[in-house]
């Protein structure tokens, strides 16, 4: 059922979403040249690795050695305002009716995550990632990554399709007030996660 949700929810907002996703494409090509879209290895369901689809928000710039530069040097205004209204998250409506995510669930993190979680934050790995979850209604980046994991744990053991089309309607009511949105992964140069505490971090929070 959830995945039937899921291609006709995808399918009707890449329909009615076309002209935006069209415009959007011109304008990343225009201000960040190509490719326009970037791919990302994310852990998926069961851990398994997808390539997760985003429009480009940064340039290309790299360092003597050829070394891409960080994040923030490589962020332009332009890409700043893709990530502030989450357009450059919509290419993910791809990765949704390909089935590798669902419209609601955990947020797919970066791969280095996976070492630091505890069995309790490895359970959000049980179902599919979401464009959107319930950590995202609720505080987004204002909350801590245990909150958050938390959330996409309480969202495993919680699911239901009525839960789904709850956390739908309330992502709407988020993005139109802009509540604590910056990117619904990390915002740049924001804190990754590196363990749940001191011991059982490898690195320090930087």
């Amino acid at each position: 059922m959830k995945r039937l949700v899921d291609i006709i929810i995808a399918s009707i907002a890449l329909f009615l979403l076309s002209p935006i996703f069209i415009f959007v494409a011109y304008k990343v090509r225009k201000n960040l040249g190509s490719p326009v879209f970037f791919y990302q290895e994310r852990p998926g369901k069961n851990g398994k690795l997808f390539k997760m689809m985003k429009f480009r928000s940064m340039r290309n710039a790299f360092d003597e050695n050829g070394i891409a530069l960080p994040d923030e040097k490589r962020i332009t205004p332009f890409g700043q305002k893709l990530r502030s209204t989450s357009l450059d998250e919509m290419p993910q409506l791809i990765n949704v009716l390909k089935g590798n995510m669902s419209v609601v669930g955990p947020r797919p993190q970066l791969p280095e995550f996976v070492e630091h979680y505890t069995p309790h934050q490895m359970r959000r790995h049980e179902v599919k990632p979401g464009m959107t979850g319930l950590a995202q209604v609720s505080g987004r980046n204002n909350l801590s990554w245990e909150d958050k994991f938390d959330l996409d744990v309480q969202y495993v053991e919680k699911r239901s399709i009525i839960f789904d089309f709850k956390i739908m309607f309330k992502t709407v009511e988020v993005m139109m007030k802009k509540e604590g949105i910056d990117s619904p992964d990390e915002s740049v140069g924001a804190t990754r996660f590196s363990g749940s505490n001191s011991s059982n971090s490898k690195s320090s929070h930087h």
